[in-house]
């Protein structure tokens, strides 16, 4: 059975990608900020047919100095290899730049972007002799400019960057690095990003408008983009920032 690490495995698209995966016969590395959450995901999986003994679940702050050494270092103890890596962790924080301090900066990029380029490099080397896989969960932020938001559109657009040049760089070890795109998804992404309800509402019922498929995406639908781009179901693909965002970014105003 492969072995694939899921970071951000507590909520939305990271916990939809750990169910997705475990139902497809993979072992999984949980790991997030929220143990609750994360032993309730370890719960959903075993009752869902899994074998506890294919679940780790392993609580960290990811921008911690400690947690790329801890995390793959319980995974291979546990399963003895690594196959996947899926980078589904990020935060997003909202405002004009002139409004938007650069300890705002700091910290999307610290979260965002240096502790990614972290841990996959604390996992390469095992994800060489497995000739695996690398899946960034980016988006569509990266390639299009939004107002607003713009440290973490960077934030997006590094990690798109990143998974490019990597996938170069891994190519010739049969290492393949790809990223999803995702538009609009409903998950707590917004919520902990300091918007209300109300506020929170009225951006779903915009991104009626904003996205060509007339409505936002679900957690699930990225998760079996990043299933394809994780397994052998894509193994002539590397490189590649899959959008999965219902048309959002070929949109324009008219």
């Amino acid at each position: 059975m492969p072995v694939a690490i899921i970071t951000g495995a507590s909520s939305g698209i990271g916990k939809a990608t750990a169910l997705l995966l475990a139902r497809n016969n993979y072992k999984v590395s949980l790991t997030g900020r929220n143990v609750k959450a994360l032993n309730e995901l370890a719960g959903l999986i075993v009752s869902a047919g899994g074998d506890k003994n294919d679940v780790l679940v392993t609580p960290v702050e990811l921008s911690s100095d400690e947690a790329p050494k801890t995390i793959i270092d319980a995974t291979v103890q546990k399963f003895g290899r690594i196959d996947s890596l899926i980078n589904s962790a990020g935060i997003l924080r909202a405002g004009p730049v002139l409004e938007s301090g650069i300890e705002v900066y700091d910290e999307l990029m610290n979260v965002n972007v240096r502790s990614l380029v972290r841990l996959t490099r604390a996992a390469l080397p095992h994800i060489i002799n497995t000739k695996g896989t690398v899946v960034n969960v980016s988006s569509i932020n990266g390639p299009c400019p939004f107002p607003n938001v713009t440290y973490y559109c960077m934030s997006k657009s590094a990690v798109d960057q990143f998974t490019k040049c990597l996938a170069l760089e891994m190519a010739p070890n049969g290492v393949r690095v790809n990223a999803v795109c995702p538009g609009v998804t409903v998950t707590n992404l917004h919520r902990t990003s300091g918007q209300d309800e109300t506020t929170y509402s009225a951006f779903l019922e915009r991104s009626k408008t904003t996205h060509a498929l007339g409505r936002p995406g679900e957690a699930n639908e990225v998760a079996e983009a990043i299933f394809f781009l994780a397994s052998e179901k894509s193994s002539f693909t590397t490189g590649e920032l899959l959008r999965v965002d219902g048309g959002r970014g070929i949109m324009h105003p008219r």
